[in-house]
């Protein structure tokens, strides 16, 4: 169910969820042809249906070596609420972990933080604006 994915396999998902009405091009993120990123999506039988991209990427708000950001998660409206995004989280962690890393971290919509508050993360600061996407939190969770 759920696989790696090459990058351009996010695309279509990113695009009904994170940038509706958005061209096509405003899905690809800086690095996700990087060497270090990983693309994981959840398919049924006909589609992917959900998305999420890992980055080792280092934040200067943490002092770990090792971090990874999490980019790009996304499930189709028609499959929220039924525990996809749950288990996308759950595959990036333990791919994340496996990699030592000492911090998993990302710029969570506002809508979203509940969600990701439930699988354990944390808000650190004040919220902030991407511009033509919204209110964000950068929220993270350590490797315990």
């Amino acid at each position: 169910m759920i696989r790696e994915i090459k990058p351009f396999e996010t695309y279509s998902v990113r695009n009904e969820v994170l940038r509706k009405g958005k061209p096509i091009e405003t899905c690809y993120f800086e690095g996700d042809n990087a060497e270090t990123t990983l693309h994981f999506g959840i398919e049924l039988p006909t589609e992917i249906i959900g998305v999420v991209s890992v980055y080792q990427v280092n934040n200067k708000l943490f002092d770990a070596e090792i971090q990874f950001q999490i980019r790009g998660m996304a499930v189709l409206e028609t499959h929220q609420h039924k525990g996809y995004g749950a288990l996308l989280i759950e595959r990036t962690e333990k791919y994340c972990f496996e990699k030592n890393a000492s911090v998993i971290w990302f710029n969570a919509r506002e809508k979203a933080v509940p969600f990701y508050k439930k699988k354990g993360y944390t808000s650190i600061g004040d919220s902030f604006e991407i511009p033509e996407v919204g209110t964000h939190f950068v929220m993270f969770k350590i490797n315990s």
